[in-house]
């Protein structure tokens, strides 16, 4: 059997994964996250996917399956990282108040000399935010390591009045379509196994 292996160390794609029943160890990709000239928030997700599946797939056998993973926040155009101070966190979260943003994950399977991916976007709109909830909310700690300073998972999830798309790609791993990736690989979900009885 093909061993799977998640590029992250990231406990919400862990615990997707996991959600799905598939058997996996996972090992951090380090990767230049910069965006490159001229890329577009599309290319910049998928490549981001594919570098750091491919950084793992470098180390492992032809045999061995990697899921790579990737997700940014967008708005207006521009890429929205993970807030470096308070400052920052406060503008992204003005940026997102009262209007509707995109969250692109992309996902990508390297088996040898075999690499796949595919970008999901989806659609969250945000309720018009005081400045004392942007305030207290970065208090919490959350937004700090958070794509756009929020995670729609956690105590966020209160700011969203609507998600049209994948809430799973969201919080970091569409379910729907990396099982759909991995089943091109011959990797089968939980529900996915055959009955042998």
């Amino acid at each position: 059997m093909n061993s799977l292996i998640l590029a992250s160390q990231s406990p919400r794609r862990r615990e997707l994964l996991a959600q799905l029943g598939y058997e996996f160890a996972c090992l951090p990709a380090n990767i230049d996250e910069s965006e490159l000239a001229d890329e577009t928030p599309e290319q910049y997700v998928e490549r981001l996917a594919r570098e750091k599946a491919q950084y793992i797939a470098n180390d492992q056998s032809d045999t061995t399956i990697i899921l790579g993973s990737d997700t940014c926040v967008v708005q207006d155009g521009c890429i929205l990282g993970k807030p470096e101070n308070q400052q920052q966190c406060l503008t992204h979260l003005a940026m997102l108040s009262g209007r509707s943003h995109l969250v692109l994950t992309a996902i990508a399977v390297v088996q040898g000399s075999l690499i796949k991916s595919m970008v999901i976007s989806t659609e969250v709109e945000f309720k018009q935010l005081t400045q004392c909830e942007m305030l207290n909310y970065w208090r919490t700690g959350e937004p700090k390591d958070k794509a756009g300073s929020y995670g729609i998972q956690g105590i966020a999830g209160q700011f969203v009045k609507r998600i049209t798309g994948s809430y799973s790609a969201v919080v970091g791993l569409p379910l729907c379509e990396t099982t759909q990736l991995l089943a091109e690989f011959g990797l089968n979900s939980a529900l996915q196994q055959p009955d042998d009885q």
